[in-house]
Parts: structure tokens; sequence; C-alpha cells
């Protein structure tokens, strides 16, 4: 299991869009809930958008402008390690949040609030919460 408190630092790996790889470890971005990779959205016009994996490539092109440092909280029910984190001085859970790529997931209200005012990524179409949608389609 993994200990609270840790922090780990380096070149991290998109897994999803709310979960990467770094050191070897996987992680979860915690506070918030991108639509799962085969997540679909629809667009205005009725079309499929393939949301869950733009979710994916918004976190790889952030996580590929250099390194990044969590903070591991504490272990989510399937042992990753739950962190915050951040490039720079940017907090990348947020960013994610506030680009329409995820949703808050307790902790980014105001970021959520923003994106939807704004119709931004995941706000400009018409979708199902990954929560809900993981729930009608079990792996």
């Amino acid at each position: 299991r993994l200990g609270s408190g840790r922090d780990l630092a380096g070149a991290a790996e998109a897994i999803d869009g709310d979960s990467i790889r770094l050191l070897g470890e996987e992680l979860r971005l915690d506070g918030i809930d991108a639509p799962e990779y085969r997540q679909t959205c629809r667009d205005r016009a009725g079309g499929e958008v393939a949301c869950g994996r733009q979710a994916r490539r918004a976190l790889a092109a952030m996580l590929a402008l250099g390194n990044v440092s969590c903070t591991i909280s504490r272990a989510d029910r399937y042992g990753r390690g739950l962190a915050r984190c951040r490039q720079g001085e940017a907090e990348i859970n947020a960013a994610l949040v506030r680009q329409g790529h995820a949703v808050s997931y307790g902790a980014y209200q105001a970021e959520e609030a923003e994106a939807k005012a704004a119709g931004r990524g995941i706000w400009a179409t018409s979708f199902e919460r990954p929560q809900d949608w993981r729930r009608s389609h079990p792996r």
C-alpha cells in the first residue's frame, strides 16, 4: 500500500484522462473525474465525439511539457495513489477541469463552473458524467 503524504517527481505518462504513471506507480488525479477512454459524447449536431480519448490527449500534452511533482494523499480502493500533481506553478488536476476535460469530483467546483459557463471541452457536448457512464458500461 502507498503511504499518504508522499511526494513523487519526474516524467509522467498519461494512462487515461485522470490517471498517470510516474516512476513506475499508477496514480489517480484526486478530486477529478475524466470521461473514460472508451466514452463518447455527442456534439450539438448529434455526432459522436471521442471525449474520453480527447481527455487522455489533453493530459498527455500537459505531461509532455516537462516533469511533474505529485503529492499522494491516500490510496483508492484499487490501491492507486490519489494525487494532486503540479507542473511548475500549474496544478494539473485543476487545469483539466478548467479546460473541460474532466468534471469535479468534489474539489474543483469553481473550475467546473468556469468550464461549463464557457462551454469548454465536454461542456460543448452532451455527455454522461463519467461515474454514471461506468455504471452503465461495466468492464
